[in-house]
C-alpha cells in the first residue's frame, strides 16, 4: 500500500537510527515512555490523521469559514475529528504534565502534529492553539490566572489566540495603537482593533482567551511600553465558570489564498467601552511574554511547511508510479508507454523533492533535540550549548523550511502536470496552504535579520563555531565510511566556506558603511546556511545507512538504505556546487539594492 502524508519508514530511521532517541527516553522526565510506546503513539496518530482528518482537508477548503452577526462557523466536517482530537488528548501530547498535558517527548509530539498538519492543518489548529496561550500564562501568570485558564486551554475546552497585529503595526509591534487604562480593581479597560487573528472566533469551543498586546496610558512609546493582557470572550469566575460576554467581537474574516478553513479574524476591543482584561506579567514587559509564544509558533510554522512538503512528495512519487505516459527513452517506437517515474526529468524532480523533505525532517528533529536537551542535559555547560544551538537554528527552521517547503509543493504540482493545477488533487491545495508559512509569525526577511543581527554573533560567535564543529563531527564520521569519502570532503569544503562568509557578513553588518547592504543579503545568507544544513543532514543519514547495505537487512530496508545514500549523492553532487556560487555572490555584498533611487524602481 502506498505511503500517505509522511514516509513511515523514514520516521523510524530519523528517530531510532539517526538520532538514537532511545537514549533520550532513559531520562527521568520520560520514564513512562519507551520505544514501543512511542511507536504505538505514532501509529495511532497516523491512523487518526489518515482516516478522520485527511477527508476534511479538501472539503474544508471548499466550504471555508462563514461569518455572520459577529460569529464564525467552521466547516461542518471538522466537528467529528475535532472531538476525536480532544477525546484522545492529542493537542496536549507534548505539554508538561503540570499543565495538564501528557508530557510526551517533543520528538513524538512533533511527529504526531506533523501528521495532523499534513492531513488538515486548519482542523488540527482549532484543537491545539490554546497551548501557546497556556504556556505564557504558566510562565508569567499569577496562581489565580493559572488555575482559571491553563488546564482548560491545554485540554482544548477553551481556545487561545494571540492579538498582536494591527493595520498600522504588523511586524513593527512597537507602533501599535491599542490602549489599556487601569481600573481601580486592578483590571484594565482596553480599546483598539487587531487584524489577522488566527482562530479569533469559532464555534468549536465555549470560550476563547485572547492575549492582547496594548500600551497602558502614559507608557513609553515603542516596544518598551508594550504590555500584554488576558482578554476572555466570556468572563471567568474563580471556579472557572463562565459569566457575561466581554466587549470583544469578531468584525469579519479574511478571504485568503490558502488555509481557507482557518478563521483569520479582525477583532474589535472596546467598541462599547467595556473590554476588560487582566495584566499578564509586569507592565511594559509584554514583548518578553509574547516571545514565549512566538518562538514556539515559529517552530510550529516550520513544521507546518514541512508537513505540506512531505505530503506533497508522497502524492507526487505515488502518482509518478501510476501515471502511464510515453515510452521509455532509448526504447524503440513500438515500445509500450511506461510510468512517468521512468523518465529522467521526473526522476530528477522527485529526487530533488526527496532530498529536501528528508533533509528537513532531520533538521527539524535536530532542532527539537537541541531544545529538549537544553532542559535535560546533565551539565549546565551542555544545557548552554544546546540552548545556543536552538536559538541559532530557530529563524532558519521557520524561514528555510517555509520557503523550501513551498518550493517542494510547487514541484509536486509539476510532477502531476496539468492535473496538479486542478483542484482534483491535493497537491494544488498544499501549495496554496504552504505559502502562508513564509509570511506569518515573522516574514522570511525578518527571520534573516534576526539571524544576522542577533543570532550569528551570540556569545562572541562561539555558538556559530559550535554549530560548524557539529558539522565537522559528521564529516569525520562519513570519511570513515567506504564510498562516502568524496561526499564528506565536499560538505567539509562547504562548511569551511560558510565559516568564511559568516565572518564577512558579520563584519559588513557592523560597519556603518556596509550594514544596509549586508542586511540586503541576509536572506540569501540564511538560505545558504539552510542548504548547508540539508547537506549536513543528508551526509549524516548516508553515514548511518551505508554500513547497513549488504547486511542481513530485509530487501525493503536495503532499498531504503540505498535511497539514503543516493539522495545524499544527488544533493551533494547537484545542489552543493550551486551553493558555492551563491556564497560568492553574498561575499561581494553588492549594494545595488541600497544605492538604487526609489524612483528608479519604476511604477510611477
Amino acid at each position: 500500500m502506498a505511503q500517505q502524508l509522511i514516509d513511515r519508514r523514514d520516521i523510524d530511521f530519523v528517530l531510532w537510527e539517526q538520532f538514537d532517541y532511545e537514549k533520550l527516553l532513559k531520562k527521568d522526565a520520560f520514564k513512562e515512555f519507551n520505544k514501543k510506546t512511542c511507536d504505538m503513539i505514532i501509529n495511532e496518530a497516523r491512523a487518526l490523521a489518515i482516516k478522520e482528518l485527511l477527508p476534511t482537508m479538501a472539503e474544508g477548503d471548499k466550504e471555508g469559514v462563514k461569518y455572520e452577526n459577529g460569529k464564525v462557523t467552521v466547516p461542518e466536517c471538522f466537528k467529528r475529528p475535532h472531538e476525536l482530537l480532544l477525546e484522545g488528548e492529542w493537542g496536549c501530547l507534548g505539554v508538561p504534565e503540570e499543565m495538564g498535558g501528557q508530557g510526551a517527548p517533543s520528538f513524538i509530539a512533533s511527529i504526531a502534529s506533523e501528521h495532523f498538519m499534513a492531513a488538515s492543518w486548519a482542523c488540527n489548529s482549532y484543537a491545539s492553539m490554546g497551548n501557546g496561550t497556556a504556556a505564557m500564562i504558566q510562565l508569567y501568570g499569577t496562581e489565580k490566572q493559572k488555575k482559571k485558564y491553563v488546564n482548560r486551554l491545554v485540554s482544548g475546552e477553551w481556545g487561545g489566540t494571540m492579538l498582536l497585529t494591527e493595520a498600522s503595526a504588523g511586524s513593527d509591534v512597537g507602533a501599535l495603537e491599542t490602549t489599556a487604562k487601569k481600573n481601580p480593581d486592578g483590571t484594565y479597560t482596553l480599546s483598539g482593533n487587531k487584524i489577522f487573528i488566527t482562530n479569533g472566533d469559532h464555534n468549536l469551543c465555549k470560550n476563547i482567551i485572547h492575549p492582547v498586546l496594548a500600551r497602558i496610558e502614559g507608557a513609553p512609546q515603542g516596544i518598551k511600553g508594550v504590555s500584554i493582557f488576558l482578554v476572555p470572550n466570556y468572563f471567568v469566575n474563580d471556579n472557572g465558570a463562565l459569566g457575561e460576554r466581554n466587549d470583544i467581537i469578531c468584525t469579519g474574516v479574511e478571504h485568503k489564498h490558502g488555509i481557507k478553513a482557518s478563521a483569520t479574524c479582525t477583532m474589535a476591543l472596546g467598541s462599547k467601552g467595556k473590554c476588560i482584561g487582566e495584566l499578564l506579567g509586569e507592565e511594559n514587559k509584554g514583548m518578553r511574554v509574547m516571545f514565549t509564544m512566538v518562538n514556539g509558533a515559529r517552530m510550529h510554522t516550520g513544521l507546518q511547511a514541512l508537513a505540506y512538503a512531505s505530503a506533497s512528495y508522497m502524492l507526487a512519487v505515488n502518482y509518478a508510479r501510476e501515471r502511464i505516459q510515453f515510452r521509455e527513452l532509448g526504447q524503440p517506437n513500438e515500445a509500450p508507454p511506461v510510468a512517468i517515474i521512468n523518465h529522467p526529468d521526473v526522476r530528477r524532480n522527485l529526487l530533488w523533492m526527496k532530498s529536501y523533505v528528508d533533509g528537513m525532517h532531520s533538521f527539524f528533529q535536530y532542532a527539537e533535540k537541541c531544545q529538549e536537551m537544553a532542559h535535560l542535559a546533565d551539565s549546565d555547560e551542555d544545557k548552554e550549548l544546546y540552548s545556543g544551538q536552538f536559538e541559532l537554528l530557530t529563524p532558519i527552521i521557520k524561514s528555510f523550511l517555509a520557503d523550501r517547503g513551498y518550493e517542494v509543493c510547487v514541484q509536486g504540482i509539476q510532477v502531476f502536470g496539468g492535473a496538479g493545477y486542478t483542484q482534483d488533487y491535493l497537491v494544488e491545495q498544499y501549495a496554496r496552504d504552504c505559502k502562508i508559512a513564509s509570511i506569518y509569525e515573522g516574514t522570511s526577511g525578518i527571520q534573516a535579520m534576526d539571524l544576522l543581527g542577533r543570532k550569528l554573533g551570540m556569545k562572541e560567535g562561539k555558538v556559530f563555531t559550535t554549530f560548524l564543529s557539529e558539522i565537522g563531527k559528521t564529516v569525520e564520521q562519513a570519511k570513515k565510511v567506504k564510498g562516502l569519502e568524496e561526499m564528506a570532503s565536499a560538505v567539509e569544503k562547504l562548511a569551511n566556506r560558510l565559516g568564511e562568509i559568516s565572518m564577512k557578513m558579520g563584519s559588513n553588518a557592523m560597519s556603518p558603511n556596509t550594514f544596509k547592504a549586508a542586511f540586503s543579503h541576509s536572506l540569501p545568507f540564511l538560505n545558504v546556511m539552510g542548504d548547508m544544513i540539508i547537506a549536513w543532514m543528508l551526509l549524516w543519514r548516508a553515514a548511518v545507512a551505508a554500513p547497513k547495505l549488504g547486511s542481513s537487512a530485509s530487501k525493503k530496508d536495503q532499498s531504503f538504505y540505498e535511497g539514503q545514500v543516493k539522495t545524499a549523492q544527488f544533493y551533494i553532487e547537484t545542489v552543493v556546487p550551486t551553493i558555492f556560487g551563491r556564497m560568492d555572490s553574498i561575499e561581494k555584498c553588492s549594494s545595488a539594492a541600497i544605492d538604487i533611487s526609489e524612483d528608479a524602481f519604476g511604477g510611477l
